[in-house]
């Protein structure tokens, strides 16, 4: 083969892959952008999800491409990319907020389940998340940051191999019914702390000051209740983007106790959350005040 065949069979084979790149990276933007323009038209508490989640996934398949990394999250070659990812979050997160985040001294150097109040926004991450996640190139961004529907049996091999889990028990229906008083939507839900017990884990209570003055939820009337109800499929409504102060709290560990059952420990569990908001959250919540939060001077040993 000649040097001039041999140049023109790398110029067609350097042509090919930028154009399946090109190919690709255009899949992973077509269907997205369809969504973004639909979110627009919706509500903008959504929107912000949308474009955190989206940019992360966008991120993590061009590092993935052009440093060749491996499948595996776990790989210590994704720390530079998911470093990048948190300091942009963080920015963003100042920003939007003033986001803080007290007690991380709490936090243990193995697994522990972290157990959350779930908020408008969590709730709806969460449920964003889990509608997106066959998406084309947001799949990789899930997988990254181990962001997933499990099951039980999943949650306790993933606390048993070291990591931080977190769950939120009140789930939808806290999203949906929770309002600026701060009342725990859990019922009698206990599989997280059979999830805690069956990993041998503590479990460590995390509550967000003045989430609800940021982003809330509207028509909690009887008939959407009802639909909700029926269907559990209907999530309400929201509004917010409120620029108000956000400090996530977390606070003491439950140690594990081999001698505790589900019920006894979701029991504890709900006591600690509810002393953990009741020390930081003013109720009910008032936006007003939680702007101004924004201005004051916090110790974060409080």
């Amino acid at each position: 083969m000649t040097a001039e065949n041999i140049n023109s069979t790398l110029g067609q084979e350097s042509t090919t892959w930028l154009a399946c790149l090109l190919g690709e990276y255009l899949g992973f933007m077509v269907y997205p952008s369809t969504v973004l323009s639909i979110l627009i038209i919706l509500y903008h508490p959504v929107l912000i999800s949308f474009f955190l989640v989206y940019v992360g996934s966008a991120l993590y398949f061009f590092y993935g491409i052009i440093d060749n990394l491996p499948d595996d999250r776990n790989s210590k070659l994704w720390d530079k990319p998911k470093q990048k990812l948190a300091a942009l979050s963080d920015v963003i997160g100042k920003i939007l907020h003033g986001y803080e985040v007290c007690g991380v001294e709490n936090l243990p150097k193995g697994a522990a389940l972290l157990v959350y109040y779930h908020g408008a926004i969590p709730a709806d991450y969460y449920f964003f998340v889990l509608r997106i996640y066959r998406i084309t190139g947001l799949k990789r961004y899930l997988y990254i940051n181990q962001c997933a529907n499990s099951t039980r049996e999943e949650c306790v091999a993933l606390l048993k191999q070291g990591n931080l889990l977190g769950i939120a028990p009140g789930g939808l229906r806290e999203q949906n019914y929770g309002d600026h008083t701060y009342k725990l939507v859990w019922g009698k839900r206990k599989g997280f702390a059979q999830v805690a017990i069956d990993a041998k884990v503590p479990i460590i209570p995390v509550f967000t000051q003045n989430l609800r003055e940021g982003y809330r939820t509207y028509g909690n009337i009887r008939p959407m209740r009802w639909l909700y109800e029926k269907t559990r499929i209907l999530f309400f409504p929201q509004y917010g983007l409120i620029p108000v102060k956000l400090r996530t709290h977390i606070g003491q560990p439950i140690p594990y106790d081999p001698n505790i059952t589900a019920e006894e420990l979701a029991e504890k569990t709900k006591t600690a959350m509810e002393a953990l908001r009741d020390k930081h959250q003013k109720i009910p919540g008032s936006i007003l005040r939680a702007f101004w939060e924004r201005f004051e001077v916090h110790q974060k040993n409080e």
